[in-house]
């Protein structure tokens, strides 16, 4: 697809070193090599080296470019310990407790994150959604000024005269499961930063009902009319709007007859739903009956990028992710 090569490209142009935690599985271990030799980010695998090369071997990859730490018998590790131990003591986390938790590749790898031993993390090959952010939420936390992290998939349809050239943010389908209005205006927020990021253009950010411009009364309505004025007022340079049906957020004819005066005219590129069950049932019907291709989910909030992967995925997919967290890096840091 056009806005992968496009991603690849990009993470090519100013490769960022990403860390796979999940050296123990060797979907990691074939999508590492097909990075490095893609030249698409450095990279450091965290497992055990004897396992890793073995499996290396067995799947009959080469390692030639690939970082491999084992990251309990670092020699950092007593100090990372240490540190992580002073970043959650305040939380009530004991030091043995820290010891223990940093043995876990995954909180080692966000570590690396924050600290600035690595620009991104990449897991959840064989760890669960909940786990993988909990480790990057305690790890890296999120980003100054921001309370959560929320999800996005990148939704790339056939017929590109939606979106932008047939590219869309859909938000929030995989972690923040009923947000408020506070948080449902940041998951906007956030959104637009991840479409100026991936997609390289600048957000119309349509704000989801059932509701248009006051066609309907009910508080789930009033929510998102709260929430898109949060917004505005949090981020005035922003082009959203709010309430919409999706018909008047990506129809401009549309539009014209629900919402005349619109700033987005039925062009949105960023589409924010009331909640996870609105936002997860309509990336799967645009999946299933549209044809759309879902990429993601992808994490946003962080204060430095980290992504969760499906259990199911391939080695490809795993490519996909660590060339999306390579540009969000990227990005994160022209904004520091």
């Amino acid at each position: 697809m056009p806005i992968l090569e496009h991603i690849r490209e990009r993470a090519a142009a100013q490769p960022q070193h990403i860390v796979l935690p999940e050296g123990n599985d060797p979907r990691t271990i074939v999508a590492a090599s097909l990075c490095v030799r893609q030249r698409l980010a450095r990279i450091t695998i965290l497992g055990n080296e004897d396992t890793i090369r073995e499996t290396a071997e067995r799947e009959r990859v080469d390692l030639s470019g690939i970082g491999l730490l084992e990251h309990r018998h670092a020699a950092d590790f007593e100090k990372m310990a240490s540190l992580f131990h002073e970043l959650r003591r305040a939380k009530g986390l004991m030091s043995d407790e820290a010891r223990s938790m940093l043995a876990d590749p995954l909180y080692y790898g966000d570590l690396m994150v924050r600290l600035g031993k690595a620009d991104g993390s990449v897991a959840g090959a064989t760890n669960t959604t909940s786990h993988t952010v909990r480790a990057a939420l305690h790890c890296i936390g999120v980003r100054p000024g921001f309370t959560l992290v929320s999800s996005f998939f990148l939704m790339v349809l056939r017929d590109n005269s939606f979106g932008q050239n047939g590219a869309l943010i859909f938000a929030d389908c995989g972690v923040v499961i009923e947000p408020t209005a506070a948080e449902l205006a940041e998951i906007a927020i956030s959104s637009a930063d991840s479409c100026r990021a991936l997609l390289g253009a600048e957000p119309r950010v349509a704000m989801l009902s059932f509701s248009t411009k006051g066609s309907a009364k009910h508080r789930l309505a009033d929510k998102v009319v709260e929430a898109t004025k949060t917004a505005k007022v949090r981020a005035p340079e922003l082009q959203i709007d709010g309430e919409l049906q999706v018909d008047a957020a990506l129809v401009p004819a549309l539009a014209e007859k629900k919402a005349p005066g619109s700033v987005l005219g039925g062009r949105a590129n960023v589409l924010i739903f009331p909640d996870l069950q609105s936002g997860n049932i309509a990336y799967k019907l645009a999946e299933r009956l549209a044809g759309a291709t879902a990429i993601g989910p992808v994490l946003q909030g962080l204060d430095k990028p980290a992504n969760d992967l499906s259990r199911g995925c391939k080695a490809e997919d795993i490519v996909d992710a660590v060339a999306i967290t390579a540009v969000q890096a990227q990005a994160r840091k022209a904004t520091r």
